[in-house]
């Protein structure tokens, strides 16, 4: 029976800190792979070009991998399982503070879509993961969505935020940051801080705050 190679996951008991972003680490099968399908698309890609990059003859690419969906779900695995826990320990850093937990989740997405802009890519690709395959990959982003979620509904409730629809702001606001791969270039004019800046800004006016929050919290308005 096949082994599958695993993909090295950054440890966040281990990581100094969700804002540093290190070079990626792969194993050499999926660093082939992350190359094939940014630059021919899951169809495109072949086995035989991704084992012909590493070195290695395609049974011998079998032994660790399924097959190209397996490759390909590694990666999605590897970079759903980055974002979220990156996106957990910058909440986790502002407890009892919507609002700045907002403002730093936010800034995690953004900075990862940057960061990993090849990696994050691989979502456009999900039509072509098998039904089994796509529902835990769907599990695995809605983590974070939910994450996003809860804060803005808690920051609603509280009365910092004031959207109308804090689920679907939420998820808006989630997609205009994952969309970010699909544009963005390392050696363009706006570098990840700049660009997480930039988009934070647009995500507090989204859910009604004209400017980044201090460190005390906002009062509540009176009803």
């Amino acid at each position: 029976m096949a082994r599958r190679s695993v993909a090295v996951r950054p440890d966040p008991a281990t990581t100094r800190d969700w804002r540093e972003f290190g070079p990626l680490e792969l194993t050499p099968i999926l660093e082939a792979a992350l190359e094939v399908f940014h630059q021919n698309g899951f169809h495109g890609a072949t086995v035989r070009d991704i084992a012909r990059r590493v070195g290695q003859t395609v049974p011998s690419l079998y032994y660790h991998h399924e097959n190209k969906e397996g490759v390909f779900t590694a990666l999605l695995e590897l970079g759903t399982g980055e974002v979220a826990w990156r996106v957990r320990a910058a909440a986790g850093a502002a407890p009892e503070r919507p609002d700045l937990q907002f403002v730093n989740v936010v800034e995690a997405i953004v900075l990862h879509m940057a960061h990993r802009p090849t990696l994050a890519a691989l979502d456009g690709e999900l039509r072509h993961l098998s039904p089994v395959n796509r529902r835990r990959y769907a599990a695995r982003r809605k983590e974070v969505e939910n994450v996003l979620r809860d804060i803005v509904e808690t920051g609603t409730r509280q009365g910092i935020f004031t959207p109308k629809d804090p689920v679907e702001t939420a998820r808006a606001l989630l997609g205009m940051c994952q969309s970010i791969s699909r544009w963005y270039q390392p050696d363009g004019a706006l570098d990840p801080d700049r660009l997480a800046r930039r988009y934070v800004d647009i995500a507090l006016m989204t859910v009604g705050l004209a400017r980044r929050p201090g460190k005390r919290a906002p009062r509540r308005k009176p009803h």
